[in-house]
Formats: structure tokens, sequence, C-alpha cells
């Protein structure tokens, strides 16, 4: 689910400003972008966002203005070592070359960001956390809301092609039964062949219980129960939604590959497509 997230907090006489954004996403993803001086903090945010953010890619930038934001630190001694160092070898492999001094400037450790108090920095990140992720929760309950409205109504709309699935249950072994009986008086039409109405008894017997499609019925009212309780919740419920949704597509692709008959056929359809639009909504719940 989508969402944004702002917050701004003083810091060590300066200000610290908090972003922070979601974006549909089947699974967790975290990505936290600091500026140079809180660098060391980038893991602790992290995992401050997974411990309060559900599913979802989020994007977490901070940014320090004011005396908080003190300039970098120039390693004076350490430039001078390494100055020492290269003028030495350049004198020994290129008397005369040019040695530049923003090349020194680019090596690492010459030029340091400014420390901040560690135990202050993170209280301020924390607090600042804390704050953008209540104003993007926000936002994310009111698009929850509309969702589940959308959810429920899907929902209906497959309990309305459940119904219309038990009504033909009911004549759909008779169906199969006049069906294989019409077959088979047709293959035999014009020759001397007989059958054993025994035989042919057991036959149906057992096509019946092929076709009989009410223990699938019955689960599928089963989840549709529990999707229904499940959209009332007011916990992180996108993991479950997705498991009962693949178990309904499980049962209705059972009911479709045990049942010929046309208009339990087009049922199926419209309720597979009722089911997929449910899924992809889902896929954006927490």
């Amino acid at each position: 689910m989508t969402g944004f997230g702002v917050s701004e907090v003083p810091l060590d006489g300066g200000q610290l400003s908090l972003e922070l954004r979601a974006l549909n996403h089947r699974y967790q993803d975290v990505r936290v972008r600091l500026p140079a001086e809180l660098a060391e903090q980038t893991f602790f945010m992290e995992q401050l966002a997974r411990g309060r953010l559900g599913r979802g890619r989020y994007e977490l930038s901070v940014r320090v203005t004011g005396a908080a934001a003190t300039a970098p630190r120039l390693c004076a001694e350490r430039l001078r070592t390494l100055h020492r160092s290269l003028t030495e070898l350049r004198d020994e492999l290129a008397p005369g070359a040019e040695l530049p001094f923003t090349a020194l400037l680019a090596l690492p450790h010459v030029v340091e960001p400014a420390t901040l108090d560690t135990e202050v920095v993170r209280a301020a990140l924390t607090d600042a956390f804390s704050r953008a992720a209540e104003r993007l929760e926000q936002m994310r309950r009111q698009e929850g809301q509309n969702l589940t409205r959308e959810l429920l109504t899907r929902l209906g709309n497959a309990r309305r092609l459940r119904q219309e699935l038990l009504e033909h249950a009911d004549g759909l072994v008779e169906h199969q039964r006049a069906r294989l009986r019409e077959r088979l008086a047709r293959l035999l039409q014009g020759t001397d062949t007989t059958f054993d109405p025994a035989r042919l008894e057991v036959e149906l017997a057992i096509l019946a219980d092929k076709s009989d499609i009410t223990e699938e019925l019955v689960r599928l009212q089963s989840h549709f129960d529990q999707l229904e309780a499940v959209f009332a919740s007011d916990e992180s419920v996108g993991r479950k939604l997705d498991f009962l949704l693949q178990e309904v597509g499980r049962e209705v692709n059972t009911i479709g590959s045990k049942c010929q008959s046309a208009a339990v056929t087009r049922t199926v359809v419209e309720l597979k497509a009722e089911v997929e639009r449910m899924r992809e909504q889902v896929q954006n719940v927490d």
C-alpha cells in the first residue's frame, strides 16, 4: 500500500528532516539514504524500519540542516604524510610531473564527515521516524478502508457465483448420467452389441462421485467466511489473505475440472475472474 510521511525534529542546534515513502510490493524492501555525517546509522535505521513497517517497498531519507550540519573535518596530518610519500614517489618515477592538490583530497580518509553524539543522533532519528511512520500509516489506513470496500464487493460477487454453482450442482449428476447414456446409445446405434445394465450403473455411480462438487462448494463457503472475518481485522493480514485466496483458487479449479456442463463452466470462469481481481488487490495489503 502506498503512503507518505514527513517529520522534523531538532538536532544539536540544527534540524533533522525525515521523509518516508511507501510503495506497493509483495515483500518488505527497505531502502535508507542518510547524509554522510549520519552514514554509520544506516543499519540502525534499516532495522528500526523493518521492525515497525510491514509489506511494501519503503524509501527512507534524512536531511540535516543548521548547526548540526557541521562542515567535514580535514585530516591535515594524514594529508601531509600522503603528500610527502606521493612527492617522493613522483620524483622517483616521473620527476617534474604535476601533483594536483585535488588528487590528494580524493584519497580515502583525508576528509572525514563531521561526527555527532551517537545517542543524541539515534534519539532524534527514532523520534523523527516514529512521527513520519504514524503519518504514513494514517494515509495507508484510509487507503485500506477504500480497499476493504472494494474487496467486500468482489467477495459478494464470488458468493453469488458460488450460489449459482450450488444450484447447478443439484442437477449436475443427472445431467452427467443423461450425457453418458446418450453417448453410449449413439455409439451402439446400428450394432448388435449390448451392454450390461448393472455394469452401466456402476460406471454411472463412479462418474457421479467424480462429478460431485459438494465438498468443494462447502470449502468455498468456509473460505469466504474466513476472508470476510479477515477483512474486518485491524492486524497485518496480507499474507493470510494471500493464502486464503490461493485455497479459493484451488477449489474453483477443481470444480472446473470436475464439471463438463457449459453453464457451470461459464460460472467457473466468472468466479476465477473475481478471485484473480481480489488477488491483485491483496498484493497491496500489508
